[in-house]
Order: C-alpha cells, then structure tokens, then sequence
C-alpha cells in the first residue's frame, strides 16, 4: 500500500547486504529467474461497468477485478499490490534455490542460499523444537536479582525483531539536529498489535483479550509448564501488559513529532526509571559513548519503573520467557509455528490457512538479509532505463509541485519560499541503494535456522546501535528492493521507491501516460506530499523539527486539514466501527495531494500530444481508473477491524472515493452532477 514515512524508532527489519557498488548487469552463469508475469496497470476487464462512476467510482474500477480476486486461505487480504508481491515471492524462490543448490558461490549467495536451505528443512527445525531457544531460556532461568534482569534484558533485546521485551532501544536521528545519531529508547513490551487492544471495552475487544490469554497460556503449555501453572502465568503476563499498555502512548498521539522528543542525559533517565539498573544496562548492551538518548515515552518508562517493584521479580521472569517463545515461535517447529498463526493470523486478521513453507522461508530471508537477496532481484527486473524513466516522472511531479505551492491562495510569500526550499532539498532515491551493506560478519550455515534467524537480528541491532554519535548516512534504506511498496522519511527528508512497487500493474512502460500517472505518478506525489502533511510539515529543509510557518499560515493549514479529518471520520470500516481520521489524516491529505499532483504533471508532460480515447475510455478517465486501479482489493472483516485500529491509512474503497469527491477534474471527465455521492458540495483543499 502507498505510506508514510518509514517513523517507527522500534522497527528493526533485519536488513543485511552484500559488499561494493551496485551492479545490476547480470553477470552470473546461473540460469535466469522466471519473469515476473505481466498485468497492465488499466485492465478493463476489472472494470465493473453496471456501477454508475459517479455513484461508486471504487466499485466502478475494481469490480471485476474483486469478483475475480477472491482472498486466497493463507491471506487475510488480497490487493494489486499483494498479488505482485506474491509473484516476487515466486522469483524470489527462484533465486533462492539456485543460490542454495549452487556449488560455487560467492559470499552472497552463500547466506542468502543457506539461510533458505536451513528455513525449507522442516524435519531439523521439528525435531531441534523448543531447544532452539534454550539459551535464552536459561538465561532468564539465571535471573536473581534486578541487577541480572538489566543484564539479561540487554541481551535478549538485542534478538527482538518485534520490541515486546518490555522496551525497545536503538539510534535515531536527532530530531533538533538531523544530521546527527543519537541513543533512543520507545515504549514496547505488548504481545497484542496495539494499546488499545487492552484499553477497549466492547464485546468484541473483551473477546480478543480473552483469546489472547489462550494463546498465552497455549504457549507456555509449549514450554513444558503445567496446565495449571500455565493459566496463572497467562493471567499474570494480561495483568502486567495491560498495565504497561494503559501508560503507553495512542498511535494518534504518536503522529505529534513532539510528542516523542524528549532528550535527556543518561542521569537523568536513571532518575525517571531508578529501579531498573541502567549502568548494566548500557554495560551490557555496549552502544558507542553517549551523552544524550531520546525516550520517546517518559511516560511509559515511569510505569515500568514502578512495575518492577510492584511485580515479584519472577513474574518479571515468565514474562520473559513468553516473551521469547512468542517472538521466536514462527521459526520453530511447527506446535509452536502453528500455534502462533492460530491467534495471530486466523484469529485475528482472518486468514484460513498457514502459508506455504516455501513463503514464510523467502520472506524470512527477505526480511532477515533483504538487501543480499535484493542484489539478485534488481538484477532480473530492474533497468537503467526503468530508473531514469522513474526519475523523470518524479522531477514531473516536484515541478507540479512547486506549481502548486506558487498558486496556493491560502498561504504568505515567506512560508511559499520556505515550503519550496524544502521541496528542492529532497532525496529522490529509486530503485536500490547506490551501495550494499556488508553483511560479511552475519553466521549463516545451512544447518540452525533459529540460529540463523538469531544472528541476523543481532547483526542489525548491533547495526543501528552503533549508529549512534555517528554522522547519518543519507543513502541508506529502510526497505530492501524487491518490497512492493514506498515512503517518505521526514528526518531525511527523502522519498523511496524500490524496485518492487515500480513493476507492472503499478508501473507499465506498455501503456500511454494517463494509467501511469494515475497510478506511479500518483504514488510518487503521495509521497512528495508527506514532506507537507500534518506531520511532515513540522520538519524544516534539513529534517530538524523546526517550525517553518507563520501563525497564521499554520492555523489555515489546520484549518484545510481538519476538513479532510472529518471527511474520512464519517467512513465505516467494518460492522459499526469508523476510520479513524485523526490517525489516518496524515495518509490521506498524502492521497489527495498526490494525486492532484500526478493530474498537473500528466496535464504538462501531454500537452503537445493528442490524445484519444482507448477502448471507450478518454484520456482523464483513464487516468482516474489507473489511481484507482492500483488499490483494487479484497479484505476479511477481521483484518479490516485490526487495521481500524493500528493502521494509518483508510480503506481501499475509501482512499479512492475519498480522492475523487474532491477533485472537479474527476467530475468534469464523467460528467457527474452535484448532488451525486462522487461530488462534494465542499471538496477539502489542502496542497
């Protein structure tokens, strides 16, 4: 799905690489991966033409295509951008396959090959079984004080992939000075995907905790407890994240950058949180010298700080150890894989089966050592030629751009001109990055895939750590090339489009213009909006939370903002429940500006061509079907009701309809009349 900005502190996706310059010629005498199957950004055959566009302009485009996308067993959704990830998958395997059955290998196929070959050998991960996880374990089991709690805290975070060990530490830009690395810690330690899971009182959020209880106890049952004690600890582990959770900060609050700047000197953290033994703490972890670290949720460490007297610290132990299982579980053997699908894909997002082994294991490599298996991805679908033709529809849109902001009557000469030297300071990198990380010192053998999974999550905790004091590198990536998605990063102030989201139906070099604009073009300007949503807008040029605006300025930004907040508040999600504006606003004033970006762009970049009609379709109809196109999907009403709560953008149907009632363009091409559902009497106007 088109984002945001890649701004959770706490997302540690196990990126690893290669070594040198990017290469993409392919040089390999190993056959090639299959192609990726070809779809074309405007089909008409997902067209649903029984649907008056200006009754339903989603249903309009996508119905057909939703008629003949029913969800797959193993997904809880299924979207366009799904399904090309899904044909990634298939060439990733390729690549995976040749890299492990090959005899000569180069460093990099080696990992990424072993690293696969240890995932696909079911019958060892099955019979290794909880022992996997048995140093951990013990770890904990070695546990007699707080001092050893701060000790083993440190070293099992360093293996946390998912921030559930009570909190999560790292680097981060610094938010005054974004040219910088500094220590940073956020709140953590929930197994359910949200505070609010435990905060909510209705029926069915009632539900969810006791299940999640189930699971709790199911998981400790794996680890050999008694059935009893196996439900006390359940009980216990609810009480103890509940109350964590209850002094954890609301996604809503968290789009407030803010709101999450709280530097201090380490001292000074002691004093906020003196129960917990900070000296061996860092001791442990060994970042680089610091002076200062960010705790994002004062707050949250407060909580924790007087749980660790209010809880016996054995309580603190078999959190711990559920902890770890529950991190661990979807690479160990199948009681424990299996049970962790159960509650967290079935249960809670709606999927009916478990994936295919082959899946879970390429998207494990994926995420473990995405940028190794990356270098082979680009190889097979990424062209110089793909680069520059993506690079010049993105100097298309910023031109757009800075159009607009000159045009805009709301906002003073002096806020213009700092809002256009921001646009002109931003990073486009598309593609891949321009060099691979090493992952030379990351232990790959084909024979311990927990082990395997362990070491490359250390790798890149150890990465980010050692960030910090150290100048930012503005060509890293958050995302490897074959993800099948984008974002803006506000501190780099740089938008990122990998290989995989610039592939065909997203992209296609087949077709005229208009889809493409629609769709790519639509997508680059959503990103280019994010430097200015109502997020983005609070960094300056450099990335430095600084404000920019006038008074006055701002306040009529917020003004245009708040109508777009209370547009989407009126849409409901699933049953009774409703977006959530204030989480999602800054996604879709991103959508709407996108968009209307991507129709002054194609208007420019066509205007010396004529253009006609295809298959009964003009030119700027063509151009709303391929934005909407691009966000055909399907969706369970169990994950519909998980994203109402945790994700920050709308629906499917809503982030295409809620575009299009307020663009006049979109009612001039299909001749709609006011009144209709797909014209506003007051269309929001933002950027």
């Amino acid at each position: 799905m088109r984002t945001c900005c890649v701004c959770f502190v706490l997302f540690v996706a196990v990126l690893a690489a290669g070594q040198g310059a990017v290469n993409v010629s392919t040089t390999n005498s190993a056959p090639s991966a299959p192609r990726l199957p070809y779809r074309p950004s405007l089909d008409v055959s997902s067209m649903d033409k029984s649907v008056d566009p200006c009754i339903d302009f989603y249903q309009y485009s996508c119905g057909g295509w939703k008629q003949a996308n029913p969800i797959p067993p193993d997904r809880s959704s299924w979207s366009v951008y799904a399904k090309l990830y899904e044909d990634n998958l298939v060439l990733l395997r390729s690549i995976l396959e040749q890299a492990a059955a090959a005899k000569d290998r180069d460093p990099v196929n080696q990992k990424i090959g072993d690293y696969y070959a240890s995932c696909m050998d079911e019958t060892a991960v099955n019979q290794r079984g909880v022992a996997a996880i048995k140093p951990q374990l013990d770890l904990i089991a070695g546990v007699k004080s707080t001092r050893d709690l701060a000790q083993v805290v440190a070293r099992l975070q360093l293996e946390d992939v998912h921030g559930e060990l009570m909190f999560g530490p790292g680097s981060a830009q610094d938010p005054d000075n974004s040219e910088q690395q500094i220590a940073n810690l956020d709140q953590g330690g929930l197994g359910l995907p949200d505070r609010d899971y435990y905060t909510k009182d209705d029926a069915k959020s009632k539900e969810i905790r006791d299940r999640y209880v189930q699971h709790v106890q199911k998981m400790f049952s794996l680890l050999g407890d008694p059935p009893e004690a196996a439900r006390t600890h359940a009980d216990t582990i609810m009480r103890m994240e509940t109350v964590l959770a209850n002094a954890s900060q609301t996604r809503t609050e968290r789009r407030d950058p803010y709101k999450l700047k709280h530097k201090m000197p380490p001292a000074e953290l002691a004093r906020l949180a003196p129960n917990f033994d900070w000296g061996v703490y860092w001791k442990t972890l060994k970042p680089p010298p610091f002076l200062t670290v960010n705790v994002m949720a004062p707050d949250f460490f407060k909580q924790l700080n007087a749980g660790l007297t209010s809880e016996p610290l054995e309580n603190w132990k078999q959190y711990l150890r559920f902890h770890i299982a529950n991190i661990y579980a979807g690479y160990l053997s199948d009681d424990f894989s299996n049970e962790r699908f159960e509650f967290y894909q079935k249960y809670l997002r709606g999927a009916q089966e478990q994936q295919p082994r082959w899946k879970r294991c390429v998207q494990f490599v994926d995420h473990g050592l995405g940028e190794a298996l990356g270098q082979a991805y680009v190889r097979e679908v990424f062209s110089p030629e793909l680069k520059a033709r993506t690079l010049k529809m993105v100097q298309e849109i910023e031109k757009a751009m800075e159009l607009r902001i000159n045009q805009l009557d709301w906002m003073s000469p002096g806020t213009k001109r700092q809002a256009i030297v921001k646009l002109h300071a931003v990073r486009n990198k598309i593609g891949y990055p321009d060099h691979w990380r090493d992952y030379s010192p990351v232990e790959i053998t084909p024979t311990d895939f927990a082990g395997n999974v362990r070491n490359a999550i250390v790798f890149e905790s150890r990465r980010q750590l050692n960030k910090i004091g150290k100048p930012v590198d503005h060509g890293e990536w958050d995302i490897p090339p074959p993800t099948v998605d984008a974002y803006y990063n506000p501190q780099m102030n740089d938008i990122n489009f990998p290989a995989g989201v610039l592939q065909p139906p997203l992209y296609d070099a087949k077709l005229d213009d208009a889809p493409n604009y629609g769709d790519t073009g639509g997508t680059i300007g959503h990103e280019l909006t994010h430097a200015f949503d109502d997020e983005g807008s609070q960094f300056d040029a450099h990335g430095n939370l600084k404000n920019w605006w006038t008074p006055e300025d701002a306040k009529k930004f917020e003004e245009r903002t708040k109508c777009v907040e209370d547009q989407y508040s009126q849409y409901i999600v699933v049953d009774d429940i409703h977006l959530n504006g204030k989480l999602t606003l800054g996604e879709n004033v991103a959508d709407l500006g996108g968009e209307i970006l991507a129709y002054i762009a194609w208007k420019d970049a066509t205007r010396d061509l004529k253009l006609e009609s295809i298959d009964g379709v003009s030119p700027d109809q063509r151009f709303f079907i391929g934005f909407a196109q691009w966000d055909c999907s399907n969706e369970r009403p169990e994950q519909l009701r998980d994203w109402a709560i945790t994700n920050p953008h709308s629906q499917s149907r809503d982030r295409i309809n809620g575009v299009i009632v307020n663009m006049p363009e979109f009612e001039k091409a299909f001749s709609c009349k006011a009144g209709q559902p797909m014209v506003s009497a007051k269309p929001c106007k933002v950027w």
